[in-house]
């Protein structure tokens, strides 16, 4: 388990190092696929749950997604920092500074989803959420300190509720298991719910829901997220949207299970329902007049996390499978795409929109692979969103059908935006001049192949898996 933990660590410290350039890009590839090992070695033989950390079904496909993300995504960064570098955009400091702060941000993560004590989850999800700070700002212009600065206030703001939130679970366990320590842990948490008192419960999840929504970047408070997306190194909006709203995601979900094992509490379902559904509803029309690329994905993952929170809240083993393949899916497919933005802006020297278009005929390759992400992403079979979205809408016509003629409206206009963005910038008359720039194809075909693969034959063992997973969180 301290593999996870100690293997972005020591890499980190190691990159405090002068190290040079292709030294570091190659020690954080290896730190990353070294990582992702650990991870599926954990996952595969999980050890006995301890007074600090602990593995089970649900940390631990959050465990083994995001550290392959990680890892593709480490993939992906040494070729675009590089040309970030020289091109005089990163300086040798800032460039030591994202290869400690990439290492940082993956211990944070990953402790998070391991924590057994909610304490030190809440640690190492604000831990990882400064980190990302550092990074979101790292070309230090002003719009760019001024989305680490926005992206800091709200992050403040959600954790501050979080905080509280937490605290107040750790209240209603006191009244049961009185001062124990175990009163922080998970394992002990879920066992007690039952006996907590219902009041106090309601009121920390409706903290817990804004804070580590917050995160999730949940609308009302998701405005942190479409400017994180714009302005960071596309390597850490990848990130951004393939790990850190997973992480919080994780946690909003052990929260909600605490609150659906007791039977006097509301059923939490609701007020996920309702800010997810806001979500992908505000988040479609957005996309319509977002004249940047990056912006434009970063209003796509607001939709897309607000898909997955919905379907928890409807809940039930269908629901749930239906999100967990979505949360899959958006990762592997909103990574790829930007594996082809980033190339993209750099070959462009613009992330305006009406300044780029023609690109499958100026650069085939990026043009056709952006073409393929988004076509992915939007839902269009075979791929795997258009599985994970239709048992989404199915399992929600059974429970609510009211709610999936709504949510079927909302990715219909999501769908319709993408599309017309797509058109503007793949297609048509080439625009603007093509400068080379490197391109690292592993990261962004392997994804894709696995977005499409998912969407042709899901292997009958992860789907066991997912289905017991599934069934657990309830």
């Amino acid at each position: 388990m301290l593999g996870t933990l100690l293997i972005p660590l020591i890499a980190a410290a190691i990159f405090a190092l002068k190290l040079p350039r292709p030294l570091a890009c190659g020690l954080n590839v290896a730190a990353s696929l070294a990582t992702f090992i650990a991870a599926l070695l954990l996952v595969a033989a999980p050890p006995p749950p301890g007074a600090l950390l602990f593995v089970d079904g649900l940390n631990g496909f959050f465990l083994v997604l995001g550290s392959f993300v990680g890892f593709t995504t480490s993939l992906f960064s040494g070729r675009y920092i590089a040309h970030e570098h020289a091109t005089g955009r990163i300086g040798e400091g800032a460039l030591r500074l994202y290869h400690a702060m990439f290492q940082l941000m993956l211990f944070g993560m990953n402790l998070s989803l391991l924590a057994n004590n909610i304490g030190l989850m809440w640690v190492a999800l604000e831990l990882a959420t400064l980190i990302a700070v550092v990074m979101v700002g790292l070309y230090r212009t002003p719009a760019a300190i001024e989305a680490a600065w926005k992206y800091f206030i709200l992050g403040s703001v959600g954790i501050a509720l979080a905080l509280f939130g937490t605290i107040l679970i750790y209240m209603a366990a006191r009244g049961v298991m009185g001062d124990d320590s175990d009163a922080m842990l998970w394992t002990a948490l879920i066992t007690a719910a039952p006996k907590f008192d219902a009041a106090m419960l309601n009121l920390a999840f409706v903290f817990l829901l804004l804070g580590y929504g917050t995160k999730v970047g949940l609308v009302p408070l998701h405005a942190w997220l479409p400017d994180a997306h714009g302005e960071g190194p596309t390597p850490i909006t990848a990130v951004l949207s393939g790990l850190l709203l997973n992480v919080a995601l994780h946690a909003l979900l052990r929260f909600k299970m605490i609150l659906a094992a007791n039977p006097a509490a509301i059923p939490p379902g609701v007020l996920m329902i309702a800010l997810g559904l806001a979500s992908v509803i505000f988040a479609a029309f957005m996309l319509y007049r977002r004249p940047d690329l990056k912006r434009l994905f970063g209003y796509s993952s607001v939709e897309h996390m607000g898909l997955i929170v919905f379907a928890f809240g409807i809940a039930g083993p269908a629901a749930n499978f239906a999100a967990l393949l979505q949360t899959a899916m958006h990762s592997l497919g909103k990574s790829a795409i930007f594996f082809a933005v980033g190339p993209i802006c750099q070959a462009m020297g613009t992330q305006r929109i009406d300044r780029m278009g023609g690109l499958t005929a100026s650069s085939p390759f990026l043009g056709w692979s952006l073409v393929a992400g988004v076509v992915a992403i939007v839902g269009m079979p075979p791929f795997g969103v258009f599985m994970s979205e239709f048992l989404i809408i199915t399992a929600t016509f059974a429970r609510q059908p009211a709610l999936a003629v709504l949510l079927g409206l909302g990715l219909l206009a999501a769908f319709a935006a993408l599309l017309l963005r797509l058109n503007a910038v793949a297609f048509g008359a080439p625009q603007g001049e093509i400068t080379p720039v490197p391109v690292a194809r592993t990261p962004l075909v392997l994804h894709l192949l696995l977005v499409l693969a998912a969407g042709l034959y899901l292997p009958p063992a992860l789907a066991a898996w997912l289905h017991e997973i599934a069934v657990r969180v309830g």
